[in-house]
């Protein structure tokens, strides 16, 4: 499957079975990131602190999985490493960049995973493999022994086939996390942006069948987001990455990527700072009166696997979720399938430090979906109505 690249045997026999993406430090392992510029890397010394924490937690470390080279790119694609084949929609992309991650746990081989999402590589490929996947709150979760060493905008995440499994992975990582009961009831203010027919029919069919309170509701800055968020992980992934494409040895697509990346300006980087203040001030004042922000993960359904070549064509499909990455916000995909039968999700965004908030609210979504549809819960079914 192009997936595992270290088949590991660490901590609890009979713990939830997790595998970690290639950007997080095992010791005794190198950390490659999917790059054949890191090919020769040394083991890891110590463990990152978000591995330290799960395997003195209870969890069974199996594998490091591969990633979109360099943990730069959203399709998943990696000409070096080869790409992890989607398990539901085999033809599509996996997404990325934790496109290994996604994958494991989309074909059963973990119970959870983790990932790194710094413009959407936990819900993007979340999202393309039908499974749940969270960003936390940004800082929440240690990101010491975390490739790249510094970002603004990174976090470690989990991805799993169910919410109660999601949690489980929170309360694993995270000593602060203490999970909340299901509310009887949610406010949700009700983000409307540009998506597919399809998507937004998936989306609108599931907030409908919940049953909750739905206001609908815009941010001014969310377009401007986006562009802000893209100008600064480019700028921090550049100064990270310098040296490797220096080398001649990272793949073309990656390397075009940084290329450009490498062009930012200091008053581009302002500007975006200044974007990053206002955005997060009004997604602040939103989040005052409502206990979630709802809206499409992704703006269409994943492409197919031949129309994803191009990386820097095709990073479009990030417009919802990069915004949150550049406030700080933590936000969760919930799996939908559209009624073409294809992969969607819906994107939750709460108050930051509200991740229980957030994972509870979901639950109570979910459960009043199931209800109204006369459905089981299946974590493969694609929580659609």
């Amino acid at each position: 499957m192009n997936l595992i690249v270290e088949t590991l045997a660490l901590g609890t026999p009979g713990g939830p079975r997790v595998v970690v993406k290639d950007t997080l430090d095992v010791a005794g392992y190198p950390t490659r990131a999917s790059s054949r510029a890191l090919a020769d890397a040394p083991p890891a010394r110590r463990h990152a602190d978000v591995v330290e924490r799960l395997l003195a937690n209870g969890a069974h470390l199996t594998a490091k999985v591969s990633l979109h080279e360099l943990a730069f790119g959203t399709t998943g694609l990696n000409r070096y490493q080869g790409t992890p084949v989607n398990p539901r929609y085999p033809a599509l992309i996996p997404g990325g960049s934790s496109s290994g991650s996604a994958a494991a746990v989309a074909a059963g081989l973990a119970d959870f995973s983790l990932g790194t999402d710094t413009g959407g590589s936990v819900r993007i490929p979340a999202c393309c493999c039908g499974i749940f996947g969270l960003k936390p709150t940004y800082g929440r979760i240690s990101r010491v022994g975390v490739m790249p060493e510094r970002s603004s905008l990174d976090c470690v995440g989990p991805l799993a086939a169910s919410l109660p499994m999601l949690g489980k992975a929170m309360t694993l990582m995270d000593p602060t996390f203490q999970p909340l009961p299901v509310p009887e009831s949610a406010s949700l203010a009700v983000l409307r942006v540009t998506a597919e027919p399809e998507v937004e029919q998936a989306v609108a069919g599931a907030l409908f069948a919940s049953g909750l309170a739905l206001t609908d509701m815009r941010l001014c800055h969310f377009d401007a987001a986006y562009a802000a968020g893209m100008t600064v992980i480019n700028q921090e992934t550049f100064l990270a990455c310098e040296a490797l494409l220096a080398s001649g040895k990272v793949g073309a697509d990656v390397a075009q990527r940084l290329i450009a990346a490498g062009q930012t300006t200091e008053a581009e980087l302002a500007q975006a700072e200044r974007i990053r203040r206002a955005f997060t001030a009004e997604v602040d004042e939103v989040l005052s009166s409502v206990d979630v922000i709802a809206l499409p993960t992704m703006p269409a359904v994943p492409l197919r696997l031949e129309e994803a070549t191009d990386t820097r064509a095709v990073l479009g499909m990030t417009s919802l979720v990069r915004p949150f990455n550049l406030s700080g916000h933590p936000a969760l995909t919930i799996p939908l399938t559209t009624a073409n039968g294809l992969p969607a999700g819906l994107q939750l965004v709460a108050a930051k430090g509200a991740d229980e908030r957030l994972l509870a609210v979901a639950e109570r979504l979910l459960l009043n979906v199931y209800a109204a549809s006369g459905a089981t819960p299946d974590p493969f079914a694609g929580d659609a109505p």
